[in-house]
């Protein structure tokens, strides 16, 4: 599919969970109005939101309805937003750029940015929880416990983690790739599982798009890591070259940019092959892994 196309989808989903995020996260008064603009600030008016396109292109692969959808992908995007709050905190990356603005932390303060994500992490979860979200119970449970596998120790935390010990080390492909699956794939893994577990699909079909998501979300991040060390802060809208700059290894201090990004292209193409059930309908997720490793920003 050409990227032109792709990039109208992106953009048609994101009104949709732009439209949800507004409705699911108000302005409020009183003395905590501060901590909720700042949920806005950090959320709102910003991003790729290729998690909730995912969310979204995978449950209409499965008849769900829009709203319920729209309402699971604006979670995630709020999980993926608190993620972005604290890893820009001085204590983790230190970055004082985030999608072409101020850092929360910068905007508001440090102490308002870590409530901003602890209360952006609950309201995720809040989200899900809601007769809203899904009739069934079951499934509801199943979005809450699939997310909290993504979000916690053996996930993004974890990754985040992992990432922070690997400053100044060599580590390995290996253990970079683990890095990269916990901290970045299980949230875009997850993403992709979600629309199947709101369709209620049966389970090899719901390993299928998770499988898809797994291999899209380990193409994303090398080529994130590719664009960190051959573009700048004004295409990406975020610090350019932070990798290096922290001393980190990565797909690109290993292999070089041109390896990396064949590497890259590599796990898009395995991602492909997951869709074959889903024939014609599957073409934008086709297409969106086709995206993540030929994008500029």
């Amino acid at each position: 599919m050409d990227a032109s196309l792709i990039m109208d989808a992106l953009s048609e989903r994101a009104d949709i969970v732009e439209d949800c995020l507004d409705v699911l996260l108000p302005e409020a008064p009183g003395l905590e109005a501060r901590l909720f603009a700042a949920m806005r600030y950090a959320t709102l008016g910003g991003g790729k939101r290729l998690r909730g396109f995912l969310v979204m292109e995978v449950a209409a692969l499965f008849g769900v309805a829009e709203t319920c959808a729209a309402r699971v992908a604006a979670s995630v995007e709020m999980l993926h937003a608190y993620s972005l709050v604290h890893d820009d905190l001085p204590s983790m990356d230190n970055d004082d750029l985030r999608r072409g603005k101020p850092s929360t932390h910068k905007a508001f303060d440090e102490a308002t940015a870590i409530l901003a994500g602890d209360a952006l992490q609950a309201r995720a979860f809040e989200v899900l929880a809601d007769p809203d979200t899904h009739s069934d119970p079951q499934a509801r449970a199943e979005l809450l416990l699939s997310l909290a596998h993504a979000a916690g120790a053996r996930g993004m935390a974890g990754g985040q983690m992992i990432d922070m010990e690997a400053e100044g080390r060599a580590l390995t492909l290996p253990e970079i790739a683990r890095l990269h699956a916990l901290k970045t794939g299980r949230l875009i893994q997850f993403s992709a599982e979600a629309g199947a577990i709101l369709g209620r699909s049966p389970s090899h079909l719901r390993a299928q798009v998770a499988a898809y998501g797994r291999d899209l979300g380990a193409a994303f991040q090398i080529a994130d890591d590719v664009l960190d060390a051959s573009s700048t802060a004004a295409e990406l809208g975020k610090t350019a070259g932070k990798d290096k700059a922290a001393g980190k290894a990565t797909f690109v201090t290993l292999l070089g940019i041109e390896r990396a990004a064949m590497q890259a292209r590599m796990l898009s193409e395995q991602a492909v092959t997951h869709l074959e059930h889903f024939g014609e309908e599957a073409d934008r997720l086709r297409g969106l892994a086709h995206w993540v490793v030929s994008r500029k920003s």
